[in-house]
């Protein structure tokens, strides 16, 4: 059973940041985080793909996909508990993953505040905060 965790509301300003804690099923193949103003305009989908072995970042402009950018450091474990952050700053998003690594993705729309955030897979969402 996939979850889906959704803000239509969000006010997250360049500067804040955004924290989920969150559980994985034992199951757990891949979710995603999609922070934008809407479902069509994504600045940010952060998309751990467990059986890859792989975190995947993209932006969404007006529904259309566009440059992947790949990074090979997993560290989220099927059956367990996981907390990061991700920060708007200025020009780039800077995730902070649960064992302290960093990926950093531009903020290729030049957004400075962000109103949609989901969450969808294999994460359950049991914490969100912004600040």
């Amino acid at each position: 059973m996939s979850e889906k965790f959704e803000i239509l509301n969000l006010e997250m300003k360049s500067g804040e940041s955004l924290k989920l804690k969150g559980q994985l099923p034992g199951d757990a193949k891949n979710f995603s985080v999609n922070l934008g103003r809407s479902a069509t305009d994504v600045g940010l989908h952060f998309n751990p793909r467990l059986n890859d072995k792989t975190i995947v970042c993209n932006s969404k402009h007006s529904n259309n996909w566009e440059a992947e950018q790949r990074d090979g450091h997993m560290c989220f474990t099927p059956g367990s508990e996981a907390k990061f952050s991700i920060k708007l700053n200025g020009n780039k998003f800077e995730v902070k993953l649960p064992d302290g690594h960093e990926i950093s993705f531009p903020n290729r729309h030049g957004h400075d505040k962000l109103t949609y955030l989901s969450v969808k897979g294999d994460f359950k969402v049991t914490s969100f905060k912004y600040e």
